[in-house]
């Protein structure tokens, strides 16, 4: 046998190939990230390029949890576009711009947001509008202007919204939930907060500082339960006592699902009433995003996608 290659299109000659769709395959051996992309990208128009949510991983952008089912986003110019299962192509009047990223075809940054826009909730596209102003692979001017009603395009209104709401000092899409909890209950927040002692020495920077208090709100993910990281929180922690600060952590399951706890906290350090009811706001952006089964499920129904199965963050937690 000769030499296997790369991606292909034609039908499968011999086990030695995997077939990614109809007529699209990949040396069965090929177990890099992007080998069924290449395939994709071969079914796809010199014109069409990839956007949506397979272009913001591509970017390396931070990412909601993702349904397992969820197809290959591509764009192109209007005109015949590839009918295959596991492909969604929207066409558009125009070319999109893109850029090449590993050899593939990826829309520009802010053309990336605005597709997710068309169908993803606020909550889901502020975490990409962080990691992508974060990354700096678009200005703050570049989203304005994708999202600007000038153009009158779909997702545009949703786009300003999250733009409104996003921070480009946000460090993950945890700190990112953590950061959109706060500020639609109401409570004043300042990312990566630097605090320093009575000696002007650099003591920590914190997730969310909240203003016009001593204390910082902080999301802890797993890697803070490993003793290196440990050890330097703790080191950490003692000098915020020190300096007469509180620092209060939270885990993923606090801000999915104990926000009114969150709240409480804050309520108290602030010394106003305790308002139960201004949660709902919280949960109003929850539920429509895909941090939730019932976001997951709008998108896969918007997207005809059949919900056959669970979600990254379903599977994960359980």
């Amino acid at each position: 046998m000769g030499e296997v290659a790369g991606p292909r299109r034609g039908p499968r000659r011999n086990k030695q190939w995997r077939t990614v769709s109809h007529g699209l395959q990949v040396p069965r051996d090929d177990v890099t990230a992007t080998s069924d992309l290449v395939a994709w990208q071969l079914a796809l128009p010199d014109d069409g390029c990839f956007t949506h949510l397979t272009a913001a991983g591509l970017l390396g952008w931070w990412l909601p949890p993702l349904p397992v089912d969820l197809p290959v986003f591509a764009c192109q110019p209007a005109g015949p576009y590839p009918r295959r299962n596991g492909l969604h192509v929207r066409r558009h009047p125009v070319r999109v711009p893109w850029t090449a990223v590993d050899g593939l075809r990826v829309a520009e940054p802010a053309e990336v947001l605005l597709a997710c826009a068309r169908d993803l909730g606020l909550l889901d596209v502020v975490v990409l509008v962080d990691a992508a102003l974060h990354l700096g692979s678009c200005s703050p001017d570049d989203v304005a202007e994708a999202g600007s009603p000038t153009r009158r395009r779909a997702g545009a209104p949703l786009l300003r919204r999250a733009l409104d709401l996003s921070d480009r000092r946000s460090e993950s899409a945890w700190e990112s939930l953590l950061r959109v909890l706060h500020v639609v209950c109401d409570v004043p927040v300042e990312p990566q907060h630097e605090l320093y002692d009575d000696q002007g020495r650099f003591v920590a920077r914190g997730d969310l500082w909240l203003r016009g208090t001593r204390v910082f709100h902080e999301y802890d993910g797993g890697d803070h339960l490993q003793r290196p990281r440990q050890r330097k929180d703790l080191r950490r922690g003692r000098g915020m006592t020190n300096a007469a600060w509180l620092r209060r952590g939270y885990t993923a399951e606090d801000v999915l699902y104990q926000g009114v706890g969150i709240l409480r906290d804050a309520d108290l350090t602030l010394g106003r009433a305790h308002r139960p009811e201004r949660i709902r706001a919280w949960h109003g952006l929850l539920a429509a995003s895909l941090f939730t089964p019932s976001g997951t499920a709008r998108l896969l129904g918007k997207l005809r996608v059949p919900p056959a199965g669970r979600s990254a963050h379903e599977r994960n937690a359980g």
